[in-house]
């Protein structure tokens, strides 16, 4: 936990920079939340040892506010400015210090207030420090080098509950309608990696087989969704621990799912916060499961937490390693043939990348997640067919040992694998990790291991092959029991061929009732023709909401005298939680001719309703994009989709924003409405239209 804290200030004599060797040991926090002001206050004792004499101490705050601090008890003055807190004072080489101060922020980063009501009473707090630094809402470090044990205590409104690292020792009501929720840490982490959650979720416990207590969290209303959503997760930390050979690292493992979140997920210290998108019914775990996720986070705990990347350089060690591992943990549940579909399409992308010219070394401080997570997982495939299994497990074992609660490079890795293995890397560096092309034709030998992906290949082959020298073929491919991947190759070759001659082809495609065959036909075939109208009317049945959803919006199109019945059929359907199929049934029901006009003004009243900001984001994208077909935002439309352009989700914020230089170009705002618009975007009619 030893650091070297460089930075920067500006004083009154010019800009100085000040040099600090200081182990930073513990943490103890009490902390105040407060959801309807967007503000946290807190008191902080920081413990630390003085490694060589220096004459200031100084830690990550971004726009903070501070007093009462106390230096071993002494009362001292303190400097700061936007980004740092530092106080200077001659420090001799010494034990246990203590740095104690009050502090108060209002973050615009890290930690977010989530309105989940229409009536703004029900807020969720959530963190996300990674990439938008926990100095935002903590008084911390932005190093990732620096390690310490944190401890948190939580005041929040009493009635809700409170999620952090750590073993959770006591929780009470105190007073004025609040309850202090106190956490535990005992093992040293990086800041990044500090989380908290609250708001009104319920628990449900588990064990794992070697002990690991476990704790999947839920929203209120939400209890049906809990085994589907966190299905296999025992099972996972199971194999974690004998893949790598090393114990779950931390006290507890909880996981809890929020509203509006960044990420697919994050990787906190033995508490991943996740995107609730992913809490999922049965149905929905065919399409858009929890376990990608879930293994990759859970893999973190490892790689990223226990060992953690001294720099960007070196990234890869965490999320090409939690990659490469959640294949591994995904091969257990789905099986051989999806590991290998897996790295084949990563491949795939890779090599796209690489022949444009934009491949991207994967040492490197400027990498994509493509490179950092795929290629990285590429690597570590790669070096284990190079050294073999034995080789790389006990290195792995090793290195995780050696390294654990540190930091570590590239080269700490490597070495780690050439004193098991006894073999030079030097090659395996240059062309694996430095070098910026990707190596296609070493991955394609290492794919075609695999009988699955030679199979698969033979038949991607026939795209190009006129349908009557392939025709044999594609039917063999459809005999059961039918490949998952295999088959949906097939349907998407029928898409390319007139209907009408390979009618019998698709009648044999529905009949292999797999799932992701069927799901292919749903999405490729546009034009139904007659012959298959009942086949593809089974299609809204399938228990798969993409399935189901592509199927009404195709069958609503091309039997316009079936409408009613389709909508029939479907009424009250919701889907995914980002309300895929109630979306898309609400805009088809207002679009049918023989809805009534009472009707009519009830489902648009629903659809628009969908957009107001207590929504999660991907129900109200649905809504604004169905509403704007429509050409029917109202008002109220148009100013939730301003809110939205300041949303904190960057995608959904620059979705919004584009449609609303769309919705300015269309000259059929009001003229107050447009000028609005067009002030606060900072844009100009010109402009829109361009």
């Amino acid at each position: 936990m030893k650091w070297l804290f460089l930075f920067l200030s500006l004083l009154t004599t010019g800009q100085v920079t000040f040099a600090q060797q200081v182990d930073f040991t513990h943490l103890q926090a009490l902390l105040s939340i407060d959801p309807s002001q967007g503000k946290i206050t807190g008191e902080i004792t920081y413990t630390f040892d003085v490694l060589e004499p220096t004459d200031s101490v100084g830690i990550d705050a971004r726009k903070m506010e501070f007093e009462q601090v106390f230096l071993n008890g002494e009362k001292v003055a303190f400097q700061k400015d936007e980004n740092k807190f530092w106080i200077k004072n001659a420090f001799s080489e010494s034990k246990n210090n203590t740095l104690q101060f009050k502090y108060s922020a209002e973050p615009i980063k890290a930690m977010y207030f989530i309105q989940t009501s229409p009536d703004k009473q029900d807020i969720q707090v959530w963190t996300q420090g990674q990439g938008k630094y926990t100095s935002h809402w903590l008084p911390s470090f932005d190093d990732t080098r620096e390690k310490l044990e944190f401890d948190l205590s939580v005041i929040y409104e009493s009635g809700k509950r409170v999620i952090a690292n750590g073993q959770l020792v006591n929780s009470e009501e105190i007073h004025d309608g609040r309850t202090r929720w106190e956490f535990d840490m005992d093992k040293p982490m990086s800041s990044y990696l500090v989380a908290l959650a609250a708001g009104d979720f319920k628990l449900k416990e588990s064990v794992s087989e070697s002990g690991v207590p476990m704790q999947f969290f839920y929203p209120e209303g939400f209890k049906e969704k809990v085994e589907p959503t966190y299905r296999h997760s025992e099972m996972m930390m199971s194999f974690m621990e004998k893949e790598t050979g090393v114990a779950y690292p931390w006290q507890n493992y909880k996981q809890v799912p929020v509203q509006d979140f960044l990420y697919a997920g994050m990787e906190n210290t033995g508490t991943t916060i996740f995107s609730d998108i992913f809490l999922v019914d049965s149905i929905g775990y065919n399409d858009r499961n929890y376990v990608m996720v879930n293994s990759h986070e859970l893999a973190h705990q490892w790689f990223g937490n226990l060992v953690t990347a001294t720099s960007g350089e070196h990234h890869w060690l965490q999320e090409g390693f939690s990659t490469y591992y959640s294949l591994l943990l995904e091969k257990e549940i789905f099986g051989e043939d999806y590991f290998y579909w897996k790295l084949f399409q990563s491949a795939e992308e890779l090599k796209k990348m690489s022949d444009l010219g934009k491949g991207e070394a994967l040492l490197s401080k400027k990498g994509s997640s493509l490179t950092y997570y795929q290629r990285g997982a590429w690597a570590l495939h790669i070096l284990k067919g190079l050294v073999g299994k034995a080789s790389f497990d006990k290195a792995i074992t090793q290195y995780l040992q050696k390294y654990a609660f540190g930091s570590v490079t590239t080269d700490d890795f490597l070495r780690e694998v050439e004193l098991v293995s006894g073999i030079d890397l030097t090659d395996y560096r240059k062309n694996w990790l430095e070098q910026s092309a990707f190596q296609g034709t070493e991955a394609l030998e290492s794919l075609k291991k695999s009988e699955f992906i030679r199979n698969y290949l033979e038949i991607a082959a026939l795209k190009q092959l006129p349908l009557k020298s392939k025709k044999e073929l594609l039917e063999r491919a459809l005999n059961f029991p039918v490949n998952d991947y295999i088959g949906q190759e097939v349907v998407h070759q029928l898409a390319l061929e007139e209907t009408s001659e390979v009618l019998d082809l698709y009648k044999k495609a529905f009949a292999t009732n797999n799932l992701y065959v069927r799901q292919a036909i749903a999405l490729s075939l546009q034009e139904i023709p007659q012959e298959l109208k009942s086949a593809y009317e089974s299609l809204l049945d399938d228990e798969s909401y993409v399935t189901q959803e592509a199927a009404l919006f195709n069958l609503w199109i091309n039997f316009p005298k079936e409408r009613v019945r389709y909508l029939q059929q479907m009424e009250g359907r919701q889907g995914f939680l980002d309300k895929n199929i109630r979306n898309l049934w609400l805009a088809l029901r207002i679009a049918t001719p023989q809805t009534g006009i009472v009707n009519r003004g009830q489902y648009l009243e629903e659809l628009s309703s969908y957009t107001a900001s207590h929504n999660r984001f991907q129900v109200r994208q649905n809504a604004f994009g169905f509403l704007m077909q429509l050409n029917a935002l109202q008002s109220q439309n148009i100013y939730d989709l301003l809110d939205a352009s300041r949303h904190h989700n960057y995608r959904f914020r620059e979705f919004a924003k584009s449609l609303l230089k769309q919705v300015i170009a269309n000259d059929k705002l009001l003229p107050e409405d447009k000028d609005l618009l067009e002030q606060e975007l900072g844009i100009k009619e010109s402009e829109a239209k361009n």
